[in-house]
């Protein structure tokens, strides 16, 4: 017996490709889906381009076939545009509001005997839904759990002449254990459990290489094992995508930023620039609604990349090559003179970008299907930081388990090129890590 589901508007501004993901069974829009899409897609941001690619893939599939009959999908399924059934009326419902038109599509074909799910992000129309009797669901394909995330590190023991042994020569054979490709360890010793080291793991020499204990960037230096592991993956050229995870004020942007200028400033040849990016998530208004040019309005959302730039550059700090004094720098002069470009992430689509030092935060503000267009924006000789808090998320249609961050993490994880640290320490000040820890 094949299965019904009932799509809702935001499952497909989500992820426009979501009408494949129920395998051969038969997928529903509902004629006022079509009509909310239509409204959208005139808007110049993510939710008008993704109505806009919707429309076109059914626009594609009318030549397959009449949709109110049915039309064969690529993969084996039936799509179906549905008209609201005028002779149902449901109870307490009022009938002008277009969750309700839906539910109302998903109820008549559950009455002639269907199997139906009415799948939504939005968890309202799933209570309503559930409240008239029929199943519901969120859309789930791309979704992990958080709960059970990939750290990035684990603690491990090993006998301390081993560890003598890491110290001594950098290096040292593991066996016993099964690391993914740059995972960290943090190491105890078995005899005095008190001592310890950190170390990343090489798959292609099955061995562990010690973690440098004096890490710097301009004067930034990590103040616990967490953002030592973050600042080996930062430094290396060859991790071309990492991801910065953790709650506020663990120091996710700051330390992206401060090895990217550190790169930047000291003329590194695999960086020409520094692209900062930010989602336009507010609470309510969209940037369109701020007084200005582009740039004023982006000034608005970017305070915070601003604030840690101000903290970076007052650390004086003198670079040995170049003899670049900071202190003479500003976010201003860095922005003039081209070292850092900030941009909103509507209108990074499109672009190819070869050799720069691209950080993306907020990231867990994004859908996966976003996350990956700005990952498949990197040319040559490109480095991605996704920095974020899948715990903080502003999007209403997204949690911890369904957000980009979350779903690029266990997705790439096994990956060279990737590395990915889940920070738990708050360093910003007592008063933050005792918001953090107990509110």
């Amino acid at each position: 017996m094949k299965k019904f589901f009932i799509l809702d508007t935001n499952v497909l501004i989500h992820n426009p490709h979501s009408l494949y993901s129920f395998a051969d069974n038969i997928v529903v829009i509902p004629i006022t889906v079509i009509e909310e899409l239509d409204q959208l897609k005139g808007g110049a941001d993510k939710k008008g381009m993704h109505a806009r690619q919707v429309l076109r893939e059914l626009d594609g599939l009318l030549k397959k076939g009449a949709l109110k009959k049915g039309a064969k999908m690529s993969n084996k399924g039936i799509l179906r545009i549905a008209l609201i059934p005028k002779d149902v009326d449901l109870p307490g419902m009022d009938l002008s509001i277009a969750d309700n038109k839906i539910l109302t599509v998903a109820w008549s074909l559950q009455n002639k005997g269907n199997l139906v799910f009415f799948v939504s992000k939005d968890v309202n129309a799933r209570i309503k839904a559930e409240a008239l009797g029929l199943k519901s669901a969120d859309y789930e394909k791309e979704k992990v759990e958080y709960g059970s995330l990939y750290k990035g590190w684990r603690e491990i023991e090993l006998p301390q002449e081993e560890i003598t042994r890491l110290i001594d020569k950098g290096r040292c054979e593991i066996s016993g254990y099964t690391f993914l490709e740059n995972e960290f360890g943090f190491i105890a010793s078995v005899e005095n459990p008190g001592e310890g080291e950190m170390a990343r793991f090489d798959a292609e020499n099955n061995c562990l290489y010690r973690v440098p204990p004096a890490y710097s960037a301009l004067g930034v230096k990590p103040l616990n094992p967490q953002q030592r592991i973050a600042f080996d993956l930062l430094m290396n050229d060859d991790i071309q995508l990492v991801t910065l995870m953790g709650q506020a004020g663990t120091g996710k942007t700051l330390m992206a930023l401060a090895c990217a200028l550190s790169k930047v400033l000291q003329k590194s040849p695999e960086y020409e620039q520094i692209l900062v990016a930010r989602p336009i998530m507010p609470l309510g208004r969209d940037i369109g609604y701020l007084p200005g040019s582009k740039d004023k309005k982006l000034n608005y959302w970017m305070q915070p990349i601003f604030d840690n730039l101000e903290f970076i550059l007052k650390q004086s700090v003198k670079e040995k090559s170049g003899e670049v004094v900071v202190s003479d720098l500003t976010a201003e002069s860095l922005m003039k003179s081209d070292i850092i470009e900030i941009e909103a992430l509507t209108y990074i689509r499109g672009r190819n970008i070869p050799n720069q030092f691209i950080i993306v935060d907020e990231a867990q503000n994004l859908t996966p299907h976003e996350i990956k267009t700005i990952i498949s924006r990197a040319g040559t000789g490109t480095k991605i930081v996704l920095t974020g808090d899948p715990e903080q998320i502003d999007n209403p249609y997204l949690d911890a388990n369904s957000n980009g961050l979350s779903y690029i993490v266990e997705r790439l994880k096994k990956f060279e090129l990737v590395g990915h640290v889940f920070l738990t320490h708050s360093e910003r000040s007592e008063l933050a890590a005792l918001a953090v820890n107990e509110l």
